[in-house]
């Protein structure tokens, strides 16, 4: 008998030492999932395992690592004892480890380069950088056929016998008149040298219009086609990026889109502001995240689709799948969970 209370109260100090233990929860950064905020572990997804981690008695410990693989690879092999972030549940991983009830309803959307809208756009197309080129390049030509112009033409007519300073604007005003209205018929060149220049001017211009003008189009009309995207249909034939190894890249390849896979959302979020790629399709929530603080440089473009939802990886057969769940639905019922959705996705937000 006493070595059997032994063994019992061995037992029983083992229990709660191992009930004692914090939690190890391996997590990405997918802001407002997960991020760090003030060198603290903040978002959605770690508030919620904040109320889960009081709700069970327990501590947890935040591992905290690069990649959205790596993170899962922790749960795979056992070596932490839960994810949480912004973590699909699809048949695959449930194949490879074991999810919590969902704890957010989401889905895939397209995000594009924002444009600004009316007399703002049209003014910063007006001042854009290749327009403004491309204007004083035409200025230069004329200035230069003008002056080239008075240079053959200042002996032989009275509009161009003037010193070179003052023949600046009259010959430039002569050299856009000919481009524009096809010149001025008493100002006709009269020496031979003059007369073959002003051929082969006129001949040209009919170029140099055409180039300038399909220049100023093609400035004031790339905002009307980078936001042509209201589908996903739209992307067929454009420069796509999401993240590697995420849900929606396994959709991109399915559908037999040609895409670009970056690391983590940093790096895709800057090549889509330097115009490297031209619509990201990944997570809803992190898109609009995104866009609402990115002072109009993105915006979301078309419904989401590919409904799916996020949960709480496990590994397989771990012991607190169902002490989780029991608990997610009593920060559901004691209206914690909503207070969480509403603090980070608004009063309208509604959880799954």
């Amino acid at each position: 008998m006493r070595l059997i209370l032994i063994a019992w109260m061995a037992l029983a100090s083992l229990t709660s030492l191992v009930r004692a233990q914090d939690l190890t929860v391996a997590t990405v950064t997918r802001p407002p999932f997960s991020m760090v905020t003030d060198g603290a572990d903040d978002g959605f997804s770690i508030n919620l395992m904040q109320e889960l981690a009081r709700d069970l008695g327990r501590d947890f410990q935040v591992i905290r690592v690069e990649k959205f693989g790596e993170m899962l690879d922790l749960v795979r092999r056992g070596e932490v004892d839960l994810a949480i972030a912004n973590i699909s549940i699809t048949a695959g991983r449930e194949q490879e480890m074991d999810f919590s009830q969902p704890i957010f309803e989401s889905g895939l959307q397209i995000l594009t380069l924002g444009g600004g809208k009316g007399a703002f756009s049209l003014l910063a197309a007006i001042f854009s950088r290749d327009l403004i080129t491309a204007v004083a390049a035409a200025l230069a030509l004329l200035f230069l056929a003008g002056m080239l112009m008075w240079f053959l033409e200042r002996r032989a007519q009275p509009f161009f016998d003037r010193p070179p300073g003052q023949a600046l604007f009259p010959s430039f005003w002569w050299s856009l008149n000919l481009v524009v209205n096809g010149g001025f018929e008493e100002r006709m060149p009269r020496t031979f040298l003059g007369r073959i220049f002003g051929v082969v001017l006129v001949i040209s211009s009919l170029f140099i219009v055409s180039i300038f003008v399909a220049k100023i189009t093609a400035v004031l009309t790339v905002d009307a086609i980078q936001n042509n995207v209201n589908s996903i249909n739209d992307l067929y034939g454009k420069q796509v990026g999401t993240i590697e190894g995420s849900t929606a890249a396994a959709f991109l390849t399915k559908r037999d889109f040609r895409y670009s896979a970056y690391s983590g959302p940093e790096p895709m979020f800057a090549a889509l502001e330097a115009q490297e790629i031209q619509a990201i399709v990944f997570d809803a929530p992190i898109l609009a995240y995104y866009a609402a603080n990115s002072r109009g440089k993105a915006q979301l473009a078309g419904p989401v689709f590919l409904r799916e939802n996020y949960g709480i990886a496990l590994p397989s057969g771990s012991a607190l799948a169902e002490p989780i769940n029991r608990s997610l639905l009593r920060l559901r019922e004691n209206g914690v969970y909503a207070r969480l959705m509403s603090k980070w996705f608004g009063a309208t937000s509604t959880g799954q």
